[in-house]
């Protein structure tokens, strides 16, 4: 062994230059040449816009635990890493850059500014980086993207392109919602809906003809100024007479038509309503049924246009003031009723919405959603984890609006279509036209989800075919929030079947939100965001890793404490602690020197037993993605059965003369530490690397280790009974000790009773342990002993234990507390009859379950009778 472990555990210390030797060793490079089975995950890109928060970071644990995991099994895993240019956010940022430069981009133009934009990208793409690897995230860099790279860019125009001549994408007039701040158009998935308190304001519009007038109702009176019509229901006997008729719309002094449609409704205030097409979806579809005149009264920027009248160059919210008080001075605004209603706000900037009428790109959503809902109700669909998710995802392509794909920004993939300058046709294509003189480029650019969507394979060389994409794509597993489900996951399933024919990974492991310890959502406003570097510069990433990968079940949010990091770092530290003892007893040792072939104590056969059971169900419980369950499976076998219990008890050989007995614990300290470390190594790498370095193992690093597999050989069921007696027995006890308040240290006579030769066999055998770890003054071991005089007492299965504290022993208080033990196995009888009752669960269970369930039982009932007994005793004392 090359050097020892530093007396202390000091995270900073053994994660400093790990990560590095790791990438430059290419253990995290996926291999095509191995021959193994490929298993594939590409990472969710981070925008290129500021810092890796916590869910970054428990996203791509979660990911890291999956690869590593899969590494160690011998598949040729590949975790493909890379960012994305995220448009609108992007953009913003560096315009708020330039801005306190005192330059904008339209000074600029359009090449100087994405100079600019790509800057910032190199810088902050380092940044993440430089946290990937603060993490430890094995990413194989050698295949790192970006959605802006030449490839991907490629693959874009090509669905574009494609979508385009199937007559899939289309350009059009539409309502979209608009971002008056960042002064694009939105898709409805990136709209946050807050209530906010309003208004609904009545009024009059006169009835052309002079003969009364019609009342309406609306929460935004400044869009009346578009307005083109009225709408009835067609059969609502009140308007019978009016429809067809015309009204003067107030101010603007426009004839309008009352038109009659199937969409009011009667029921609701006055029954009629008033129809602004260009500022109102339901009511652009109105507007074209009835073919309708579309006014847009607004800019880009918020403000009123010329179609605004006197109003011109005001604010909306502004013009909303002066345009109530204007109807009210008119007598047409006659009635002012408190609304709370549901808002749009843009996700981005925060703005208030607008619903807007502007010619943009389009993706007609329905055959890509019905082919990706029949894909999924099929035996082929892809596996949600937990599978509930399967109904949002379902939901959202059910009911699916056409998709708004074009952008209002430079910062982007400008959309591949041209339109002619003296004809005004649209050329899409690859490349400019031939005559590219002749043609102008669309200056919007495309949505980002657009680029995104086709990540699990435009990051493999598509639409180009090559042996990379045949080998890695389909993709194993997608790891994602519930928050983007409808945003992300659903368009890359329907992008992959549309352009793949197949789905773009096999499972999608879903997680929730990281949120504050009070349960609330992390924000700057609340001040309770947490940085993971900062995390980590306290309590190394292990702490972190595990803390994030453990404390939830799949779906559900986490709760961030600092405190839980904490008791993290304590795990570690009792790794480190009982790694050190280890390896102080096997200097010199080296791999070829563990042999567990000879005669093995009870302890050695019993923490060899749990290894095996923990190898088994970490493993099955992994590939499920219980990570939490699997956190506490190795931390109670870490802490528990191997620092409490075994390493204790191997102290007794270790510092024992048999040189035989001594040789053994030190092959079962090496066996058991180094295939702990290798399960642990995937949520706490760095100091499972470190520790594994400098055990008597074989290999370069534990990332290319191989995954502990159980070896029944080493299993004895019967043997490790005979430890949990023992572990009962010292843990019985220490018990009666603390509750009359003798120390360890003093000596205090011990009988313990056999219930049967078996058990008295295994005590007798064992006695060392007995004396070791309970300190008896003497101690006296056989069958159906008689329990002595005023004495504490204790059942364990197949055995009673007797302790003679007389002096010590109050007889009341033991009264009381046998009764509460004998409560105890009162209630685990029943439980564990009602179980054997139940006619269902002993027809349908397996027989071993059915069986253990009886064993139960009989254990229960005899511990009862114990306790029932031994308070007779006491009471006739």
């Amino acid at each position: 062994m090359s050097k020892q472990l530093s007396t202390k555990y000091e995270p900073q210390a053994i994660e400093q230059g790990r990560y590095d030797w790791w990438v430059d060793n290419k253990f995290f490079e996926a291999k095509p040449e191995s021959g193994k089975t490929p298993y594939t995950i590409v990472i969710p890109p981070p925008n290129v816009t500021g810092k890796l928060h916590l869910g970054h970071a428990w996203d791509t644990t979660l990911q890291d635990i999956m690869t590593r995991m899969k590494r160690m099994q011998g598949y040729d895993a590949l975790w493909l890493p890379g960012m994305d240019h995220a448009g609108i956010a992007t953009q913003a940022k560096v315009e708020g850059k330039l801005k306190e430069e005192g330059r904008s981009r339209h000074d600029m133009g359009r090449e100087a500014f994405l100079e600019e934009s790509w800057k910032w990208k190199e810088e902050y793409a380092g940044h993440i980086r430089q946290q990937w690897s603060k993490l430890g995230l094995g990413l194989d860099y050698s295949r790192e993207r970006f959605t802006l790279d030449e490839g991907l860019s490629k693959a874009v125009r090509e669905v574009f392109v494609k979508l385009y001549e199937k007559k899939l994408i289309y350009r059009g007039k539409y309502i979209i919602n608009w971002d008056p701040a960042t002064k694009t158009a939105i898709s409805d998935i990136e709209v946050i809906y807050k209530d906010v308190q309003g208004a609904f304001y009545h009024m009059r519009y006169p009835l052309a003809d002079g003969s009364g007038h019609i009342e309406i109702a609306t929460t935004r009176p400044e869009t009346m100024l578009g307005d083109t019509a009225v709408a009835v229901h067609p059969r609502d006997e009140r308007y019978q007479h009016l429809i067809g008729k015309k009204v003067i719309l107030p101010i603007i002094g426009r004839e309008i038509e009352i038109v009659a449609d199937d969409y009011v409704d009667r029921e609701f205030g006055s029954g009629a309503v008033k129809i602004t097409p260009a500022h109102d979806p339901n009511d652009f579809e109105i507007g074209n049924r009835h073919n309708l005149e579309r006014v847009l009264i607004m800019h880009e920027d918020g403000s009123m246009n010329e179609n605004a009248g006197k109003y011109e160059g005001m604010d909306r919210f502004e013009c909303r003031k002066a345009i109530i008080k204007d109807l009210q001075d008119m007598d047409v605004l006659f009635k002012i009723e408190d609304h709370l209603h549901s808002v749009g706000h843009s996700e981005r900037s925060g703005a208030v919405v607008e619903p807007y009428l502007s010619t943009q790109w389009f993706v007609d959503m329905q055959p890509l959603a019905k082919k990706a809902v029949d894909s999924q109700k099929s035996d082929d669909g892809v596996n949600f984890v937990p599978d509930r998710f399967e109904k949002t995802y379902l939901h959202w392509m059910e009911n699916i609006r056409d998709w708004c794909i074009s952008r209002q920004l430079w910062w982007g993939h400008q959309i591949p279509a041209w339109y002619h300058n003296e004809t005004g046709e649209i050329y899409v294509g690859h490349e400019a036209p031939a005559d590219a003189e002749n043609w102008t480029q669309d200056e919007d650019v495309l949505d980002t989800w657009f680029s995104s969507a086709l990540w699990p394979f435009s990051t493999l060389g598509w639409p180009e075919e090559n042996d990379e994409l045949s080998r890695y794509y389909p993709t194993d597993a997608l790891v994602t929030g519930y928050d983007i489900i409808n945003f992300w996951v659903s368009r890359m399933i329907f992008q992959a079947l549309e352009f793949t024919g197949e789905k773009p990974f096999k499972d999608v492991l879903i997680h929730g939100l990281v949120r504050d310890a009070e349960g609330r959502k992390m924000s700057k406003s609340l001040g309770n965001g947490v940085d993971p570097m900062d995390v980590i510069a306290e309590y190394g990433a292990d702490s972190l890793r595990y803390f994030l990968a453990t404390a939830s079940s799949p779906g559900q949010d986490l709760r961030y404490s600092n405190d839980k990091v904490e008791s993290v770092w304590n795990f570690a530290n009792k790794i480190w602690n009982a790694s050190r003892f280890a390896m102080m007893n096997m200097e010199g040792m080296e791999h070829t020197d563990i042999d567990l072939s000879g005669e093995k104590s009870v302890a050695d056969t019993w923490i060899l037993t749990r290894l095996n059971e923990t190898i088994e169900q970490v493993t099955d419980l992994a590939e499920r993605y219980e990570f939490g369950e699997v956190g506490r499976l190795l931390y109670n076998f870490i802490w528990d059965d191997f620092c409490d219990w075994y390493i204790e008890m191997a102290k007794l050989p270790l510092y024992g003369e048999d040189e035989q007995a001594k040789a053994m614990t030190r092959s079962v300290l090496a066996y058991v530490l180094d295939n702990t470390m290798r399960l642990l190594h995937p949520f706490m790498p760095f100091i499972t690397e470190e520790i594994w370095q400098n055990l008597p193992t074989e290999g370069e690093s534990i990332t290319i280790a191989a995954w502990p597999t159980a070896d029944p050989a080493l299993s004895d069921a019967k043997k490790a009974d005979s430890m949990k007696l023992l572990m009962d027995v010292i843990r019985s006890v220490r018990t009666i000790r603390a509750e009359v308040q003798t120390p360890m240290s003093k000596k205090v006579p011990m009988t313990i009773s056999a219930k049967d030769e078996t058990t008295l066999s295994v005590l007798e055998e064992n006695a060392a342990y007995i004396e070791r770890f309970c300190n008896p003054e003497t101690l006296t071991i056989g069958h159906n002993i008689e329990a002595p005089e005023k004495s504490m007492s204790a059942v364990v299965s197949g055995a009673e234990l007797f302790m003679p504290l007389e002096g010590l022993i109050d007889i009341e208080e033991e009264l009381k507390r046998l009764q509460k033990e004998l409560d105890k196995w009162a209630k685990e009888v029943k439980l564990v009859q009602g179980k054997l009752s139940n006619e269902r669960f002993v027809s349908k269970a397996p027989e071993a379950v059915v069986a253990e369930e009886r064993k139960k039982e009989a254990d229960y009932l005899e511990k009862h009778a114990t306790v029932e007994k031994r308070m007779e005793e006491l009471k006739n004392l």
